[in-house]
């Protein structure tokens, strides 16, 4: 487990927190390692009925970290990238418990399409939400091209995964992706009272209930492997090394 990623079971709820407040809970492949671990070994413990995914007070994610994913991603063609992050991204699509998200502050890049896994999304009125992978020359994952259309409609999504628009907590939820807003620090308390209601409930009927509401996880996979594929192909296109090149010649300035 990483030291960026604290992992608690309360009651019946399992807790995944980002903690990396020093890069904005940027996210690296140990940190999608363990997050995927803390999905996975939830799956068949009768005792956790829910899960809550937070950033803490202020900041949920700004994505990837892009210096450690650039790293992973030019040692070996796609295979890390294959075994780090979008084993996070299955272990979203084969979740079976309902799954809460905490955003308070930022969320970007798969800070945003992670939330289109998730069943209840709670946001601050600070939380922003945006998926530039365009402005990298890159294109969407995490089957978001299939989940924002689904969830918010086509323009909506346009304009957030192709002209890279952020989205504010009060046009999330009108957009129909987050639940309700609630002010700043609140978030993660929130969430908690959402999972106690759930787990609440008669555990079953839950779980049945949540399999009608969602896509086949075969559905979900295929589209990330899609994405990922053209995601990789675009990696190394000129139009993304330019946009990177810039990215952290603005960054050393």
């Amino acid at each position: 487990m990483t030291g960026h990623l604290i992992v608690t079971d309360e009651d019946a709820t399992r807790v995944i927190t980002l903690r990396r407040p020093e890069k904005k809970n940027a996210i690296t492949q140990e940190m999608y390692r363990a997050m995927s671990d803390a999905i996975n070994t939830a799956q068949n413990d009768p005792a956790i009925r829910c899960l809550i995914i937070t950033g803490g007070s202020g900041v949920f994610t700004a994505g990837n970290d892009l210096e450690d994913f650039l790293k992973d991603g030019t040692s070996n063609t796609d295979t890390l990238r294959a075994s780090n992050a979008t084993k996070f991204l299955y272990s979203l699509a084969h979740n079976v418990k309902p799954i809460i998200a905490a955003v308070d502050g930022v969320a970007i890049g798969i800070g945003t399409t992670m939330l289109f896994h998730c069943d209840y999304v709670l946001a601050s009125t600070a939380a922003t939400f945006s998926t530039p992978f365009i402005h990298l020359g890159l294109v969407p994952e995490g089957a978001s091209s299939l989940l924002m259309p689904r969830t918010m409609g086509h323009q909506r999504a346009f304009a957030t995964l192709v002209m890279g628009r952020t989205v504010t907590a009060e046009d999330a939820r009108v957009a129909g992706f987050v639940n309700v807003v609630v002010a700043p620090g609140h978030t993660e308390a929130e969430a908690r009272k959402v999972a106690r209601e759930i787990c609440a409930l008669p555990a079953e009927a839950v779980a049945i209930s949540r399999k009608l509401l969602k896509l086949p996880p075969e559905d979900l996979t295929r589209r990330i492997d899609q994405e990922g594929h053209l995601f990789g192909e675009r990696m190394r296109s000129k139009e993304a090394v330019a946009a990177f090149k810039a990215f952290f010649s603005r960054k050393k300035a």
